[in-house]
């Protein structure tokens, strides 16, 4: 992961600038630049994934342009070698072409990326500032209004603390341009459903995921995997393995006492034959964490906060012992195929409706979690699944194929690989488990204990009716709000509310976010 920062004023000293854009400084490491630009100023702080000399450092510049980006441009080496006949490419950077594509095509380029980003451009025979994200809004970008109303965009909320009132999420699949922002992708909506059969439609599923994957293993820096022991880690896990050919590096983390997953996670490594490590970790070292996740995630929100602790745990190690740069993860298929509780969707419509708001609010939770744990850590987070051409075609499927008629939760993705025989059967026919009870359920249960240990009844109540917006409704809830309000003082609407199952729905009316709640969880934890 890289840090941008960027403003379109000169009113606020260089010195308080910088500062700010400081605070991010563990998401690019190697090389920091912060420029003068003529409305105000561009910063970058360098994590060296490709090209990685000083000749891939940012802002590049090209004419009177100027671009910082935090991102990744997949398969973008044919595109350099076209773009080398008109323009002179001096690194091997992908994000280096960004210039001579808005050169050639304006702002109609962000339809054409196959990339995760976030970008802050100049356009200098325009004099004007630009800001965009990618589609799933996978890089992080946040953006506020300065004292003098001019406006201030960068990777994280902590560096816009102090110089903008309000602090906001920059909206997925748009670009903002003189004031507004301007939609150019939602791949969460598709207008048609693909009418096949199930065998065509897991044909198409597995060729999306494994060119998915394919893209994420080009990197000038070392890879590794987070291995769960879940359908979806393990997928992209043996996908990987299998296009390398050679051992992959696999990391898993697990309670002490009652790890649930690392014996699959274990299983999956000597199937495949991975290099496999596994993290251990206690009651002391999770509650110890806690304030800063907190602080590290910028929100309240009970799931993401939950889930988030052992995934910056992990982490944490690999980044203090090994030399792993990059880190494939397996989020984002959930909200494609289903959850525990989308096993209660009324009908294929709900259902729909529902995956498509769980993919235009990926960024601020799912993505999020994954983001921050891993750029804290000086870390890259690439995510196969969250391949757009894989996106669209999963939310174009008839939604009727998608819901739990095989009383196994994403069964077309387990069918599309079942013939490959890459995973072994008790893995990929397995019962999902959610990630923060898979790392063990008395992590989970020691939070709880330590929200009753925090507050009387008398002080959660008390505690909780201070707060119009998205008020806490439980123990846990409260001690997450209060760190949050710690550290983010005011902005709790960057989160639009807390991540629960549709409470509208029959059988999810539940006041705890874990699927361990729902009734059809069954042996999903075991």
């Amino acid at each position: 992961m890289c840090s941008i920062f960027g403003v379109t004023s000169k009113n606020i000293p260089e010195d308080t600038l910088k500062q700010a854009f400081q605070r991010t400084v563990s998401r690019g490491p190697d090389m920091s630049r912060f420029e003068e630009i003529p409305c105000g100023y561009l910063g970058f702080h360098r994590l060296a994934i490709m090209g990685l000399d000083a000749r891939g450092m940012q802002p590049f510049y090209r004419d009177r342009d100027a671009v910082v980006c935090n991102g990744e441009l997949y398969d973008f080496r044919p595109l350099r070698d076209r773009l080398l006949a008109k323009y002179e490419l001096i690194s091997q950077s992908d994000c280096e072409i960004l210039l001579p594509l808005y050169h050639e095509y304006g702002v109609e380029m962000f339809k054409t990326l196959d990339a995760e980003f976030a970008l802050i451009l100049w356009d200098g025979e325009k004099q004007k500032l630009l800001a965009a994200r990618d589609p799933i809004g996978i890089r992080p970008l946040y953006y506020g209004r300065l004292e003098d109303g001019e406006w201030a965009f960068a990777s994280e909320p902590k560096n816009l603390l102090g110089l903008c009132k309000n602090i906001l999420p920059f909206p997925p699949g748009h670009y903002w341009m003189d004031g507004e922002f301007i939609r150019y992708a939602d791949p969460a909506y598709v207008g048609y459903f693909t009418m096949k059969e199930e065998e065509a439609v897991c044909d198409k599923l597995r060729r999306l995921l494994i060119d998915g994957v394919r893209k994420r293993l080009d990197a000038d820096a070392p890879i590794g995997f987070l291995l769960s022991g879940g359908l979806d880690s393990s997928l992209v896990c043996a996908i990987a393995q299998k296009i390398l050919q050679r051992p992959i590096r696999t990391f898993a983390i697990g309670m002490d006492i009652d790890a649930i997953d690392l014996k699959y996670a274990r299983m999956v490594a000597d199937y495949i034959g991975s290099d496999h490590t596994e993290v251990i970790i206690s009651e002391k070292e999770v509650l110890d964490a806690l304030p800063a996740v907190v602080e590290l995630l910028g929100t309240w929100d009970i799931t993401t906060i939950r889930a988030s602790i052992g995934m910056y745990l992990v982490c944490k190690w690999i980044h203090e012992n090994t030399d792993v740069r990059v880190l494939l993860t397996g989020e984002i298929s959930d909200e494609l195929f289903g959850y525990k509780y989308t096993d209660y969707a009324p009908d294929a419509a709900a259902f729909q409706e529902e995956a498509e708001k769980r993919i235009r609010e990926l960024h601020v939770y799912d993505v999020l979690r994954a983001d921050r744990c891993i750029s804290v850590n000086s870390l890259e987070a690439r995510v196969p699944f969250g391949d757009l051409k894989f996106v669209r075609y999963a939310m174009s499927i008839d939604p009727e194929l998608k819901m739990n008629r095989h009383n196994i939760g994403k069964y077309l993705i387990r069918r599309a690989f079942a013939e490959d025989h890459i995973l072994p059967d008790e893995i990929l026919w397995r019962q999902k488990a959610a990630f923060s009870d898979a790392v063990g359920h008395s992590m989970v249960d020691d939070l709880k204990a330590l929200a009753e240990r925090t507050f009387t009844d008398e002080q959660f109540a008390a505690g909780a009716a201070k707060y119009d917006y998205c008020r806490p409704f439980t123990k846990e809830s409260l001690l997450y709000r209060e760190l949050f309000e710690r550290f983010y003082p005011n902005q709790a609407r960057m989160i639009p509310g807390y991540w629960m199952p549709n409470k509208s729905w029959p059988g999810c009316d539940v006041d705890d976010p874990s699927a361990r709640v729902l009734a059809n969880y069954g042996d999903s934890g075991k």
